[in-house]
C-alpha cells in the first residue's frame, strides 16, 4: 500500500483528492494537513510515502515545506500540484527536495498515476519541462563545483546521468544505450546511491548546476 497525505488550505480539494486516491487499492489515505505547516508536522508524525502538496498556503507555503521535510530527513516524497503552471514554481519546488510536478487540473488517473510514479522513485517531471527549466534557469553560472562523489562514476552511469537530465526515462535510456531496462534501472540505482541523492529529480538538478552535464540539443 502507498500511504499518502494530502496537503491543501480548501477542504472541497481535499474531498476529491481523498476519494480519487481512496478509490484505488493500492494507495491508502492516512491524513490530511490545512497548510504548510500543519503539513510537516503531519508528514513527519505519519510518514506517508507521498505527500501532495499544494503551492500557495497560509502560514507556510508548499514549497517552504517541502523543504522544511527535505532538512528534516523526511523519508517521504512530495509531489507538487498547483495551478500554477508557472516554470519558477516547478524550479523551487524541485531545488526545495519534490520529487515531482503536476497540475491540479490533472485527469483522476494521471494523478493516480502520480504517486505511484513517485512512491516508486522515479521522477515525475516531463521532457519538455525539464528542457525548459535548463535553459530559462539551470543554464545560469554555475553554483558551485561537481561534488567529489563524481569521480566514483563509472563512464556508463555518466552517460545515464546525462540522458536523465534530458528527461529521458528508463526505457528510452535503454534504447540510446543498447541496454536492457533492468540493467539501466540498476545504474541509476548505483549513480544516486554514489551521489547521495534521493531520487531523479535531484540528480537533473545537480547534473545542471555543477556543470556535470552542460545544456545543450537533447
Amino acid at each position: 500500500m502507498i500511504s499518502t497525505l494530502v496537503v491543501d488550505d480548501q477542504s472541497l480539494v481535499r474531498a476529491g483528492f481523498r476519494m480519487i486516491l481512496a478509490a484505488q487499492p493500492d494507495i491508502e489515505v492516512v491524513g490530511e494537513a490545512v497548510d504548510g505547516r500543519d503539513a510537516v508536522h503531519r508528514a513527519l508524525e505519519l510518514r506517508p510515502d507521498v505527500v501532495l502538496m499544494d503551492i500557495q498556503m497560509p502560514r507556510l507555503d508548499g514549497i517552504e515545506a517541502t523543504a522544511e521535510l527535505a532538512r528534516a530527513g523526511s523519508p517521504s516524497r512530495v509531489l507538487i500540484l498547483t495551478t500554477f503552471h508557472i516554470d519558477e514554481y516547478v524550479y523551487a519546488a524541485l531545488k526545495a527536495g519534490a520529487s515531482g510536478f503536476v497540475l491540479k487540473e490533472v485527469d483522476p488517473p494521471d494523478l493516480v498515476e502520480a504517486v505511484r510514479c513517485v512512491a516508486r522513485g522515479d521522477a515525475l517531471l516531463a521532457p519538455a519541462v525539464t528542457r525548459r527549466l535548463i535553459e530559462q534557469y539551470v543554464a545560469r553560472p554555475l553554483t558551485r563545483d561537481p561534488p567529489p562523489q563524481a569521480r566514483l562514476l563509472t563512464s556508463r552511469e555518466m552517460d545515464v546521468l546525462r540522458l536523465i537530465a534530458r528527461g529521458r526515462s528508463n526505457a528510452e535510456i535503454g534504447r540510446e544505450l543498447f541496454l536492457a531496462e533492468a540493467t539501466v534501472k540498476t545504474h541509476v540505482t548505483h549513480l544516486l546511491r554514489k551521489l547521495g541523492l534521493r531520487d531523479r529529480v535531484q540528480a537533473v538538478v545537480l547534473a545542471y548546476e555543477s556543470g556535470l552535464v552542460l545544456p545543450g540539443p537533447g
